[in-house]
C-alpha cells in the first residue's frame, strides 16, 4: 500500500491562517499541526477531520492526500539538526528563538555549508536590522530585497538545488506563500528557512503555520554557552515524526530523548541531590549535551576552533557509545565543541 500524507502545500496556499481557520471549524489546532508534520500519521486521522480540512481548502479529500513517499533528507553535518530534527529537500523550516539565541549564526552556517555543496543560497533581506544579520548576508550568494527580485534571480541561475531564507514578517504578509507558489509554477522548489528577527514566534502556538521542520532554540543552553542551542526535546521534523528514519536512527533518537528528558529534570535537583539510581542517566545526559555542541566554520576567526562537519551515521554511532556508557570516564570538556568522537 502506498504511503499517504497530507498535501500541506495545498493547505498553505488555500488556507493561509490555518490554525485560526481550523479552530473556527471545530478542529483542534494541535491535531491539524501534528497531521501536517506527520507526527500523527494520516491513516489515523478521523474522516470528519479530513472532510473539514478539505472544506477549508475548497478541494476534495482526494486532492488533500498525497500518495507515495518522496521525502529526502538534506544532511547538514550539524549533529543536533541531523540527529534530532533532520531537514528535508524542498521543505519549509521554521526557527523559533528570542533575539541573541544564535538563530542567524546557525542560518549563516547552513548557508556556508550548502555553498560548499554547490547549492544556490538566497536571502530575502528584511528591512529591519538585527545583530548577526551581517553573518547571513556574508554567507548568502544572492541578497534580494523583494520577492520579485528573488524570483528574477532564481530564473537566471543554473539548475542547482536552492536554499532560500526569509524573515517571519513575509509569512505574516503572505509574501512568502505567494513567492513559493510562483516559483513552483516555474518548476523551482527551494528548501525554505524562516527566521524571526523580532523573537515573537516564541509566544505563538503556530508561528509559521504548518512546517516540515521546526527548530526550537533553548534559553538554558544559551545561558550556559552551549551552541547550537537547539532544544532536542521540542525541535521536530516530518522525518523524525513521520516514520521516515532508519530503524537504527529512530531507536537512538528515542533513547537519547528519554535520557535527556530525565537529565533535564535531574539538573533542577542539583548535582549533589541526584539519586544513586539516576546517576548514570545524569552523567550520560551531560555527555550527550556536550557532544551536540559543535564548532562552526563561520565562527573560526572568533572562536579559534576549527569548524567540524559530522556525517549522520557517525553521529548515530557516537550517540550510541555515549548511551551505552562507553564514555562514562571521559571528561565533559573533551566532548564539547568538537566533531566526531573518534577512537
Amino acid at each position: 500500500m502506498d504511503e499517504i500524507k497530507l498535501n500541506v502545500e495545498l493547505l498553505r496556499k488555500r488556507v493561509p491562517n490555518l490554525t485560526v481557520a481550523a479552530a473556527a471549524a471545530g478542529l483542534r489546532p494541535a491535531t491539524v499541526s501534528n497531521l501536517c508534520t506527520g507526527k500523527i500519521p494520516l491513516a489515523r486521522a478521523e474522516v470528519r477531520t479530513l472532510v473539514a480540512l478539505a472544506d477549508l481548502a475548497e478541494c476534495s479529500v482526494d486532492e488533500l492526500i498525497i500518495r507515495g513517499n518522496t521525502v529526502e533528507m538534506l544532511e547538514t553535518g550539524i549533529k543536533a539538526i541531523d540527529f534530532f530534527a533532520p531537514l528535508t529537500l524542498g521543505s519549509t523550516i521554521g526557527f523559533v528563538a528570542r533575539p541573541g539565541m544564535g538563530q542567524l549564526v546557525l542560518l549563516a552556517e547552513i548557508f556556508h555549508r550548502m555553498n560548499e555543496r554547490s547549492y544556490q543560497t538566497f536571502f530575502l533581506k528584511p528591512m529591519e536590522d538585527a545583530i548577526g544579520l551581517s553573518d547571513v548576508t556574508n554567507a548568502a550568494e544572492f541578497i534580494c530585497f523583494s520577492p520579485n527580485e528573488v524570483l528574477e534571480n532564481m530564473l537566471t541561475v543554473s539548475k542547482k538545488p536552492i536554499l532560500l531564507a526569509a524573515d517571519r514578517q513575509t509569512v505574516l504578509s503572505g509574501e512568502i506563500d505567494t513567492l513559493l507558489e510562483e516559483l513552483k509554477e516555474k518548476g523551482i522548489v527551494p528548501t525554505t528557512i524562516l527566521v524571526d528577527l523580532r523573537g515573537e514566534a516564541v509566544d505563538e502556538q503556530e508561528p509559521y503555520g504548518p512546517l516540515d521542520t521546526l527548530l526550537q532554540f533553548d534559553a538554558d543552553l544559551v545561558s550556559r554557552k552551549i551552541y547550537p542551542s537547539i532544544n532536542p526535546l521540542y525541535s521536530t521534523s516530518v522525518l523524525a515524526e513521520g516514520g521516515h528514519l532508519s530503524k537504527v536512527h529512530l531507536q537512538a533518537l528515542q533513547e537519547a530523548k528519554k535520557i535527556l528528558r530525565r537529565y533535564r529534570e535531574l539538573r533542577f535537583l542539583g548535582r549533589d541531590r541526584v539519586p544513586e539510581s539516576d546517576k548514570s542517566t545524569y552523567h550520560r545526559g551531560l555527555r550527550l549535551e556536550a557532544y551536540f555542541s559543535q564548532p562552526f566554520f563561520i565562527a573560526e576567526p572568533i572562536t579559534k576552533i576549527q569548524g567540524a562537519a559530522v556525517a549522520l551515521q557517525t553521529t548515530i554511532k557516537d550517540v550510541q557509545r555515549i548511551m551505552k556508557g562507553e564514555l562514562d570516564d571521559v571528561e565533559i570538556e573533551s566532548l564539547s565543541y568538537r566533531g566526531e568522537i573518534g577512537g
